[in-house]
């Protein structure tokens, strides 16, 4: 579970971090608090899929994006 989570947290951040857009304001635009993004985005926590909705969708990115396993 904790390599998923990880696998998940690590797209999240690739994807932000691409489009410039600070955590803080990823984690605004979606109404959640910045410390629970870090923790989404270090794989220390188990994100809703409504979260993860939220997220893909500020990113305009699809969900499938953030779920992608790679080698």
């Amino acid at each position: 579970m904790t390599n998923r989570l990880q696998n998940i947290g690590n797209n999240i951040r690739q994807i932000r971090k691409k489009q410039n857009i600070p955590q803080i304001e990823l984690a605004v635009e979606i109404g959640i608090d910045r410390a629970y993004l870090s923790e989404i985005e270090n794989g220390k926590t188990n994100p809703t899929i409504n979260t993860l909705y939220a997220i893909a969708d500020a990113l305009n990115t699809d969900i499938s994006e953030l779920l992608k396993k790679h080698e």
